[in-house]
């Protein structure tokens, strides 16, 4: 069972790098279907703890199907999916992917606009030995976007500084298995967002620009639409069309619904703003036109909370 287990996670792994997290849905709902432990009664749990290995796969393999339920827009399963994978690890004594799913769940928080919630929820990483770096670095990103969110100034920068640093401490022996995705893109990405968050577009958008526009997989498209977001927010009008242009011919096939989602709001906004120049609001109708919108899913509004 463990092995058919990783074997899942390898190619919904695969499927979410290569194509984007809707197009790995049907393939995380047939591993629902498969691992029946998955939507078990919570009671019946209990009597698997003799085989921890087998919790342990399927502990993480709920994790990653949490993970593409999110990106792909399914809050609600989303969350269930996280709530199931940390009874599967702590059943089966895995600290370090408990640690994941909280910090994949406060992401979750932050972006459904429950920054306080995301705050506690990242505060349950840390355990009585120090954390490597990396995955301390990625504590400390979680932190600063859920700080941004609730109207801080100071502390998101203070955070995301300390995140920098702690990822230049390095590799170290004691990383978990999960870490090698935390590289340097992934935290310039995150430094350029954070920045975003605050308004400071002259750090926002070099940081933002040099992460969309390395290769990596399909999730980091995100850090494309967070850079025109940013263009549009700093008024950056010849910018932000460059990029819709470069965008367009590739928009319906993005897979991570949190992408679109900020694409469709930063388009929305650029139609209804007056001071932008006509061709640049014609471009904002087209990139609009041809953003997939999933059915039986709406696009939230940004989060208000603060």
């Amino acid at each position: 069972m463990s092995r058919a287990a990783l074997r899942t996670i390898e190619q919904l792994v695969a499927l979410d790098a290569v194509h984007g997290a809707t197009a790995a849905v049907p393939a995380a709902r047939a591993a629902v279907r498969n691992f029946p432990e998955l939507t078990a009664a919570p009671g019946s749990l209990p009597a698997l703890r003799r085989n921890r290995d087998r919790l342990a796969a399927l502990a993480e393999l709920c994790e990653v199907i949490g993970w593409i339920l999110f990106d792909a827009g399914h809050y609600a399963p989303a969350h269930a999916a996280n709530r199931r994978a940390l009874d599967l690890a702590h059943l089966a004594g895995d600290r370090w992917t408990a640690r994941l799913v909280h910090l994949n769940h406060s992401m979750l928080q932050t972006h459904t606009g429950h920054a306080r919630a995301a705050l506690d929820t990242v505060s349950r990483v840390p355990g009585a030995r120090p954390l490597p770096a990396r995955v301390d670095s990625l504590v400390l990103i979680r932190r600063a976007h859920a700080a941004a969110q609730l109207g801080a100034r100071r502390e998101p920068l203070d955070l995301i500084d300390r995140a920098r640093s702690r990822f230049l401490d390095g590799i170290s022996r004691h990383d978990p298995h999960w870490a090698w995705w935390i590289d340097e893109m992934e935290l310039l990405g995150h430094q350029g967002w954070v920045m975003a968050r605050l308004g400071r577009w002259d750090r926002a958008i070099p940081l933002l620009h040099q992460a969309a526009t390395a290769p990596g997989p399909s999730y980091r498209h995100l850090f494309t639409a967070q850079l025109l977001s940013a263009l549009a927010r700093a008024g950056a009008w010849t910018e932000a069309e460059q990029l819709i242009v470069a965008l367009a011919p590739r928009v319906a096939r993005i897979g991570s619904a949190r992408t679109t989602e900020t694409l469709s709001r930063t388009a929305a906004g650029l139609c209804r703003t007056a001071r932008a120049p006509a061709r640049l609001r014609d471009a904002a109708v087209h990139l609009r036109a041809g953003l997939p919108t999933p059915a039986g899913r709406t696009i939230p509004k940004p989060p208000t909370e603060r």
